[in-house]
C-alpha cells in the first residue's frame, strides 16, 4: 500500500507539525481544520520554507482521494467519534485512517469509523519534530498490511515506530511513564528523595541509559538473575495505588499545571517557561543528533 497523498485533520500544534514533517519529505499534504482562523495561525508556525508546500482548507473534499488521513482534533472521545461518523464515509475505501490520540481506546473509536479494518492509532509525541517515537496501535480488526504500511511510512520520515499489537489504556509509552511517575511521587511524598533528586536519578542514570538501551535490554546486560533477585525483595515495597498520586492531584486542584500556568512541581514565572522550553529542545536535538544522525 503506497502512501503519497496525506490529509492531516486538525491544525493545532501536533497537526501543523505533522504537516510540515510530511511535506518536507515530499508528500502531498493537505492540512484541514473546521475553522479557517486556526489554519491561518498554523501558517505562522510552520517553517517559512515549507509553508507553501502544504494545502490548507476547511472543505470536506480534503478527505476524498487520499491515501492516508491522520486525525488530530481535540482529545475528546465524543468529538472524535462524531468526526469519524461524519468524515470517514467520505474517504475512499482503500484510504487508511489513523488517530493521533494519546490514550483514547482505539477499539472504541473504531466503532465510529466506516471500515474499522483500515483504522489504527498513530501516536506521535510532543514535540513531534524532535521525538522520534511513533506508536502504531491496532484495533481488533486492523489489517496487518495497514499497520505495516504506517510502520514503513514512519521510517520514511525518519521516525522510530513501534507496533502495539493490542489496544490497551495508555498504549505502551504512557503506561510505562505513569508507572514511573507513580513511584517517583510516592518516594517524594515519603521523604525518601526530593523532587530535584528524583529528576536527577532519571536524567543522569535511568533516562541516560534508557536512551540507548530499553529496559529489557538493560536487564539482559545486568543479568536476569540479578533483576530477579532484586524483584524478590523490591516488588512488595513498590507503590501499587490505583488512585491519582496525591501530590499530582493537589497541584491540579491548586491550578498549578506546569509550564503552561507558570508553576507545577517547579516554578516557571517570568521568562523561565520560554527558557526551559528552549533548553529542553536543545537537549533533545543534541541527543537525537548524537544517537541517530
Amino acid at each position: 500500500m503506497e502512501i503519497r497523498k496525506i490529509t492531516i485533520a486538525g491544525a493545532g500544534t501536533m497537526g501543523y507539525s505533522m504537516a510540515e514533517i510530511f511535506a518536507r519529505k515530499g508528500y502531498d499534504v493537505i492540512l484541514w481544520n473546521h475553522r479557517s482562523a486556526t489554519l491561518e495561525r498554523a501558517k505562522t508556525k510552520i517553517a517559512p520554507d515549507m509553508v507553501n508546500h502544504i494545502s490548507y482548507t476547511t472543505d470536506p473534499a480534503a478527505f476524498r482521494g487520499r491515501d492516508l488521513i491522520v486525525e488530530n482534533i481535540v482529545e475528546d472521545l465524543a468529538a472524535k467519534s462524531d468526526f469519524y461518523k461524519t468524515y470517514s464515509p467520505l474517504a475512499d475505501e482503500q484510504t487508511i485512517i489513523a488517530t493521533n490520540t494519546s490514550g483514547l481506546s482505539i477499539n472504541t473509536l473504531a466503532k465510529s469509523v466506516k471500515g474499522p479494518e483500515r483504522f489504527l492509532g498513530m501516536h506521535w509525541f510532543n514535540p513531534p519534530t524532535l521525538i522520534p517515537l511513533i506508536e502504531i496501535i491496532k484495533n481488533d480488526h486492523t489489517r496487518d498490511e495497514v499497520a505495516k504500511t504506517i510502520y514503513d511510512l514512519a521510517l520514511s520520515i525518519g521516525k522510530k515506530p513501534a507496533i502495539v499489537e493490542k489496544d490497551a489504556p495508555g498504549f505502551a509509552a504512557n503506561r510505562i511513564q505513569l508507572a514511573v511517575i507513580r513511584e517517583a511521587l510516592s518516594m517524594v511524598k515519603k521523604g525518601i528523595i526530593s523532587k530535584e533528586g528524583i529528576d536527577a536519578v532519571m536524567k543522569y542514570g535511568l533516562g541516560f541509559r534508557w536512551a540507548c538501551l530499553g529496559p529489557l535490554e538493560t536487564a539482559d546486560f545486568g543479568g536476569l538473575d540479578v533483576f530477579a533477585h532484586i524483584s524478590e525483595y523490591l516488588m512488595p515495597d513498590l507503590e501499587d495505588s490505583h488512585e491519582v498520586p496525591s501530590l499530582l492531584a493537589e497541584k491540579v486542584k491548586e491550578g498549578h499545571l506546569g509550564v503552561k500556568t507558570g508553576e507545577g512541581f517547579y516554578r516557571y514565572d517570568g521568562d523561565k517557561a520560554a527558557r526551559a522550553t528552549r533548553e529542553r529542545d536543545r537537549k533533545l536535538k543534541a541527543l537525537y543528533d548524537a544517537l541517530y544522525k
